[in-house]
């Protein structure tokens, strides 16, 4: 071996020596970060097990009560101060209850066809036509009350106007007298609930109604003003936007 070969060696060894001190120096090495597992994806069974459950517990309709407890005392404080006052109520899950047909699609959104119940499945055509559904209670009192205190009572519904015979046929079935009946017309199946409920409410109040309670199970039949009070009720099947 050559004195450069030796020298070059040397030098290596050196060199080695100096890098494993520099690494020793900073320390054990970082682990790569780990990302935070996701969280899980709700299955869909669980889901609709947890709703099935939320109603058949009692809880459902316990929530839907205290809300309307809420709007009953209000329209109680409020009709002494006196006016042309009014409620305005919406009928899917806040007037009457379509739960029937609900399950009997478990769960699921089906507009046209038969309804087969409590097998199914169940057109929402076809059941509104039956005029079956019935009144949620607490909701029906509120009513009831409404217009033993002089107060007016309207229905404010998505539904379109070629139903209307169904629907009234239905309200009146279950219990439920009324001022009016607003239906969305035929012609206006692209508007916004938020939309056709505003400009309706603001009709009301154009004729010269304070609405001093509005009751949705949505916050589009809520939204757009026009009501002294909004109260919305739980609704856990679907979502109106």
């Amino acid at each position: 071996m050559s004195a450069l070969t030796r020298r070059l060696a040397r030098w290596s060894v050196i060199a080695a020596s100096l890098i494993g001190a520099a690494g020793c120096a900073t320390g054990p090495s970082v682990p790569p970060a780990v990302s935070p597992p996701l969280a899980a994806t709700p299955s869909l069974v669980e889901v609709k097990r947890e709703v099935s459950t939320y109603v058949d517990s009692g809880r459902y309709e316990a929530e839907v009560s205290a809300v309307v407890d809420q709007a009953a005392a209000f329209l109680e404080s409020r009709v002494p101060r006196g006016g042309k006052l009014a409620i305005v109520l919406d009928i899917d899950e806040t007037a009457l209850s379509n739960l029937p047909s609900i399950r009997a699609n478990d769960y699921g959104f089906i507009i046209t066809g038969p309804c087969d119940l409590p097998r199914g499945p169940c057109g929402l055509l076809a059941w509104i036509g039956m005029a079956r559904a019935e009144p949620i209670k607490p909701v029906l009192t509120l009513a009831r009350l409404a217009r033993q205190r002089g107060v007016a009572v309207f229905f404010l519904t998505g539904r379109p106007e070629r139903l209307r015979e169904a629907t009234e046929r239905n309200l009146q079935g279950a219990g439920y007298e009324w001022t009016g009946v607003l239906l969305k017309p035929d012609a206006l199946n692209t508007q916004s609930a938020v939309e056709f409920k505003a400009a309706e409410r603001k009709k009301l109040v154009d004729q010269g109604y304070t609405i001093i309670v509005n009751m949705g199970d949505q916050m589009s039949d809520l939204e757009g003003g026009f009501a002294e009070r909004t109260y919305k009720l739980p609704n856990p099947f679907y979502f109106v936007p």
